[in-house]
């Protein structure tokens, strides 16, 4: 504390009165002075000045403003991180169960689940660190192996209010859920130890170099974060859906069409158990794309928005063209259209309005009808669960209209007042979202074919046609999906 000359004096000659009346008239020395002289000499120093106590509290204020602001993001980040697992199983495990002949219902939904479980140990040891670790652009390093680093910390270059551990498992939930989409052009006749090995050297090859090309600190793709050519995906078209649409277009020529394909008829076995899982998927992206904001925040809103509507649109725009083409509309084809427009949409949820959402689900619904309805019958490759017609023409439809629609007002990522996408005048950025997509397409075919020759080798890939007639669930996992003895 500061001392003033005046307060200092006034100090001395109180003192010297009371101490030298004390004598004169036989009674002790006030207790203030002689008990506690400290005490008394707070009386008359000076305090803290008002200023310094009102910076004291302001800082206190904005510091459980902060804590406030974390709490409530992680909270949104940890529910958007559980969603998504959901997406997994049970949505695409019920989506692409239901799908499938009924002898083959587990082994599908059990790859699914399968991966589950393998793609989050990988990540734990590898994949976190080769997606989000290093400055690389192509693949990021390996400072982050075995979960080194990743604690209650936030990582500033990603997201900077919560803890870095939740922005990790959040991620590895797109990771869980990418290979897995993939299963749905092998479905029925691909071995399962062939899956998962292949699974596995395919997220290391494919997803993990692309995931950082886009979303990582210095990864060549990345809008925000300093790449060459810098690519909107707000939540994967180009690192989900078109590198898991266009690997399920390669392992389905590599493994051949089913034993009786197209002459014998494979329809869905329970077109139920898909309605719910498309639900699901339907719910948990909410989850995939508003989640992606990485805070409870007006983006989060929009992008939450923007997904519905895109989902909604593509749904009635698929079941408008089957309505045209076969005069009536099918619940396959409502729920198919649903799933495309989500994939639509999953780039542009965090840079696009409404209404150009509408629009990319409606565009995205008319053109994977013709994809599974017209493209695969004119080239006779069997997709069985249309994973490439979906996922792979939706992503790359979404990722180019990406660059036409986004906005800056919507979501100013190269800096406030910057034009963003074509509806601002930067037309420019729909060639950036081109480079991004051969970039997602040539690693993929490349990765894939590379991979399948290898995995064949090693493990073989497609179950002997004896297999393929039995049915999965017994052959490769010795059970069944249903029991209907009675």
């Amino acid at each position: 504390m500061k001392c003033r000359g005046c307060r200092c004096s006034l100090l001395f000659v109180l003192g010297s009165m009371l101490l030298a009346a004390a004598p004169l008239a036989g009674e002790p020395a006030p207790s203030l002075l002689t008990a506690n002289p400290s005490r008394a000499a707070a009386l008359f120093f000076e305090t803290p000045e008002p200023a310094q106590h009102v910076a004291e509290k302001l800082a206190e204020l904005d510091q459980r403003i902060t804590a406030a602001q974390s709490s409530a993001d992680n909270a949104w980040m940890l529910v958007s991180a559980a969603l998504v697992l959901m997406m997994t199983g049970p949505g695409l495990a019920l989506f692409y169960g239901g799908l499938v002949r009924r002898k083959n219902t587990l082994a599908i939904m059990m790859q699914s689940f399968a991966l589950m479980a393998l793609i989050t140990v990988m990540w734990a040891l590898v994949g976190y660190s080769l997606c989000f670790g290093g400055s690389g652009p192509v693949v990021g390093g390996f400072e982050h192996a075995f979960l080194r680093g990743v604690g209650a910390e936030p990582n500033p270059d990603y997201a900077g209010t919560i803890p870095q551990m939740t922005f990790m498992v959040y991620q590895l939930m797109f990771a869980v859920i990418t290979p897995a989409l993939i299963t749905g052009a092998t479905a029925e006749r691909m071995r399962f130890s062939g899956t998962v090995l292949f699974m596995v050297l395919w997220f290391l090859v494919v997803y993990a170099p692309l995931a950082h090309m886009v979303w990582g600190k210095g990864g060549l793709l990345s809008a925000s974060l300093g790449g060459k050519f810098p690519t909107l995906d707000f939540a994967g078209g180009t690192v989900v859906h078109i590198s898991s649409g266009v690997s399920a277009l390669v392992c389905a020529l590599y493994l051949g069409k089913r034993t009786g394909y197209p002459r014998q008829p494979m329809p869905p076995h329970s077109l139920v158990l898909s309605f719910i899982g498309a639900c699901l998927l339907w719910v948990g992206w909410f989850g995939f794309n508003a989640g992606s904001a990485l805070a409870a925040g007006s983006l989060a809103s929009s992008a939450f928005v923007a997904t519905h509507f895109g989902a909604a649109a593509a749904a009635l725009a698929w079941s408008a063209a089957e309505w045209i083409k076969n005069g009536r509309a099918s619940a396959l084809g409502a729920i198919s259209g649903a799933v495309a427009g989500l994939v639509a949409i999953t780039p542009a949820a965090g840079f696009v309005g409404p209404m150009p959402a509408l629009v990319i689900g409606a565009v995205a619904g008319v053109c994977c009808f013709a994809m599974v309805t017209r493209v695969k019958a004119a080239f006779g490759y069997d997709d069985a669960l249309d994973a490439f017609g979906v996922h792979g023409a939706g992503g790359t439809i979404g990722a180019l209209l990406t660059g036409v629609f986004a906005q800056q007002v919507v979501n100013p990522i190269f800096g406030v007042g910057k034009a963003v996408g074509g509806l601002d005048g930067h037309w420019g950025q729909v060639g950036n979202q081109l480079v991004g997509v051969l970039v997602a397409w040539a690693f993929a075919l490349v990765g894939t074919t590379v991979l399948l020759k290898i995995v064949d080798l090693l493990t073989g890939l497609r179950v002997p046609e004896e297999h393929e007639q039995e049915g999965l669930d017994i052959t490769q996992h010795g059970e069944e999906a249903y029991n209907l003895e009675t």
